[in-house]
C-alpha cells in the first residue's frame, strides 16, 4: 500500500473514465454514480497520506521508481514531499466535491464524466510526479480535458474560450519542453530525474551567454531555462499580463469545472515554480525574484482586485478575484522567509477552498436565476437565508476575517514580505482593503436591501448543493482557527526549497 499509494490515486481515476466510456450512454444515473465512486478511493487514500506522512522529513515519501524508456533515462518516478502533498489532497476533495456539483449536467454525460475523472488523473500526476518527463506528461494530458469540458458544456463563448485557454496553455507547454530539454542535455548523467537535476544546480551554468540581449541582462544558461519556466508557469497561475485566459474560461466553463481551475489548476503555476525553479535554478531564482514574483505579485493583488471592482457578473467578479489572491502567493514566495513562503503555499491550499465555496455559490444563483448579472439581484437574504449565510462564509474568508482560513495566510505572506521588501509589503495590504470594497459591495447589491419581486419565491439550498459546501466551510473554519493542520505538512520541505536560494540572494 505504502509504495503504491500514490500510483493508486493517479491511476484509479483513469480506471473509472474507462469504465464510464463502457456504459451505456443512457444509464446517466450509473454513469454519476460510477464517477463519484472513481473519486473516493482517491480521497481515502489521500486522508491516509496525510495520516502517516511525516512531517518532520524534508524529503520525498512514498516513493515509488520504476524503469519506463531506459534508453532516454525516463522513469516512472512519484513521490509526495510537504508541498505536493498538500496539493494532492486539495486535488482529491475538490475532484470529488465535484463530481456531485456535476449531476446537473445532461448533456453528453459519458463524455463529461469521463472527461472529468482523466482531468483528475492528470491533476494527482502533475503533483506527484519526480520524472520531469513525467511531470510534462501529465500536465498534457490535464489540458484536453479541460479544454473539451469548456469548449462542450460551457456557455455561449465556450468556443473562443476554450480555443483561448488551449493556445496560452499550449504556448506555456511549448517553452516549458524546450526548458526540460535544455535541463537534460546539461545533466550528467542525461536524465528526467528531478531529484538529481536538484542535486546538480550548482553546475548550471550561469556565466554570461556571449550574444545579445543576454550580455546586456547579465544572463546566463540557468537565466534562461528559468525565464522559459516561468513563462510556461505564469500562465497557469495567471499573472499579468497572462491573465486574460482565465477571466473568459471562467465565465463559460460549467460551476464543477470552474471549481477545478480556480481551486487547483491554478496552483500548478505556483507549485512548478517552487519545485522546479527554485531548487534547479537557485541562481536565477535569487536573481529573478523580486521583480518578476515580488513586484510582480503586488501588481496582481491591486490589478486583480481593481478588475474585480469593475465587474458586473458574478462569476467574472470571483474570476478577477483569484488573479488578486494569486498574487499574495507569489508575493510570499519571492520574500525567502519561513514566514512568507508558508503563508503562500498556505494560500494556495487556502484560496482552493474559499474560491471552490464561491463558484458552486455563483453556480446555485445561476442555475436558479439564469443570469449572473450583480445589478440584477437584491434582497436574496430574506428569499435565501442559509444561502446567504454560506455565502458569507466564503465572503468573509476571502476577505481575510480573523478566524478564518484567508487570514492566516495573508497576515503570513505580508509578515515575511516585510521582513525583505516593506514597500511591496504596503501595496500587498492595499489589496485586503480593495478586496473588502469589492466583496461587501456585492454582498450589499445580491443579499441586501429591497427584494427583486422576480426571485421572491427562488428555493433555498438544497441537499446535494450543501454536501459540496458544508466540507470545504468546514475546513476555511478548521484551518482559520487551527493552521497548524496544514502548515505543519509544510515547513520542513519549504525550509528546506528556502535554503537551497537563500545563499545566492544579494544582500
Amino acid at each position: 500500500m505504502e509504495q503504491n499509494v500514490l500510483t493508486y490515486m493517479i491511476f484509479i481515476p483513469l480506471a473509472g473514465a474507462v469504465v464510464v466510456l463502457l456504459l451505456p450512454s443512457k444509464g446517466y444515473n450509473l454513469i454519476r454514480w460510477v464517477s463519484a465512486a472513481a473519486t473516493v478511493p482517491p480521497l481515502l487514500m489521500g486522508c491516509w497520506l496525510y495520516a502517516n506522512f511525516d512531517t518532520s522529513k524534508s524529503g520525498f515519501q512514498f516513493v515509488q521508481k520504476l524503469p519506463w524508456i531506459p534508453a532516454y533515462n525516463i522513469q516512472y518516478f512519484v513521490g509526495v514531499d510537504g508541498l505536493s502533498i498538500s496539493m494532492i489532497l486539495l486535488t482529491a476533495l475538490l475532484s470529488f466535491l465535484c463530481i456531485f456539483a456535476s449531476f446537473g449536467i445532461d448533456r453528453g454525460v459519458k463524455g463529461y464524466f469521463a472527461l472529468f475523472l482523466m482531468l483528475e488523473a492528470g491533476m494527482m500526476g502533475v503533483f506527484a510526479a519526480l520524472d520531469f518527463f513525467l511531470f510534462y506528461i501529465f500536465w498534457e494530458v490535464m489540458l484536453l480535458p479541460m479544454y473539451f469540458l469548456i469548449g462542450i458544456w460551457g456557455g455561449p463563448r465556450r468556443e473562443y474560450a476554450a480555443i483561448k485557454f488551449f493556445l496560452y496553455t499550449l504556448f506555456g507547454s511549448v517553452l516549458m519542453l524546450l526548458a526540460m530539454l535544455a535541463l537534460y542535455f546539461n545533466t550528467n548523467p542525461n536524465t528526467f530525474d528531478m531529484t538529481v537535476m536538484m542535486a546538480q544546480a550548482n553546475t548550471y551554468s550561469t556565466q554570461v551567454l556571449p550574444f545579445w540581449p543576454f550580455t546586456d541582462l547579465r544572463w546566463g544558461f540557468q537565466h534562461v531555462v528559468w525565464i522559459a519556466l516561468f513563462i510556461g508557469f505564469a500562465i497557469k497561475i495567471p499573472a499579468f499580463p497572462f491573465h486574460t485566459w482565465l477571466p473568459d474560461a471562467h465565465v463559460e466553463a460549467p460551476t464543477a469545472i470552474s471549481v477545478i481551475l480556480a481551486g487547483v489548476l491554478l496552483k500548478m503555476g505556483t507549485y512548478g515554480i517552487l519545485r522546479i525553479n527554485y531548487p534547479m535554478m537557485p541562481v536565477a531564482t535569487a536573481d529573478m525574484a523580486y521583480w518578476l514574483l515580488g513586484a510582480l505579485g503586488a501588481w496582481n493583488i491591486i490589478y486583480g482586485a481593481l478588475c474585480a471592482m469593475a465587474q458586473t457578473d458574478l462569476k467574472k467578479l470571483v474570476a478577477y478575484s483569484s488573479v488578486s489572491h494569486m498574487g499574495y502567493v507569489m508575493l510570499g514566495m519571492a520574500s525567502f522567509t519561513t514566514q512568507g513562503i508558508n503563508g503562500a503555499v498556505l494560500q494556495m491550499f487556502n484560496h482552493g477552498t474559499i474560491t471552490a465555496m464561491l463558484f458552486l455559490l455563483v453556480g446555485v444563483i445561476y442555475d436558479r436565476a439564469h443570469h449572473r448579472d450583480i445589478e440584477g439581484f437584491g434582497g436574496l437574504a430574506a428569499v435565501m437565508p442559509l444561502y446567504t449565510g454560506v455565502t458569507a462564509l466564503a465572503v468573509f474568508a476571502s476577505m481575510g476575517l480573523p478566524g478564518l482560513s484567508g487570514f492566516i495566510s495573508e497576515v503570513l505572506v505580508l509578515l515575511g514580505t516585510w521582513q525583505k521588501y516593506p514597500f511591496l509589503a504596503i501595496l500587498g495590504a492595499t489589496g485586503v482593503i480593495l478586496t473588502a470594497g469589492y466583496l461587501l459591495w456585492t454582498i450589499q447589491r445580491v443579499y441586501l436591501g429591497a427584494v427583486n419581486e422576480k426571485y421572491k419565491a427562488l428555493p433555498d439550498v438544497n441537499s446535494r448543493e450543501l454536501f459540496t459546501l458544508i466540507p470545504l466551510g468546514a475546513i476555511v473554519i478548521l484551518v482559520g482557527v487551527y493552521p497548524n493542520v496544514v502548515l505543519d505538512l509544510l515547513r520542513a520541505s519549504l525550509d528546506n526549497i528556502n535554503e537551497i536560494v537563500i545563499p545566492h540572494l544579494r544582500s
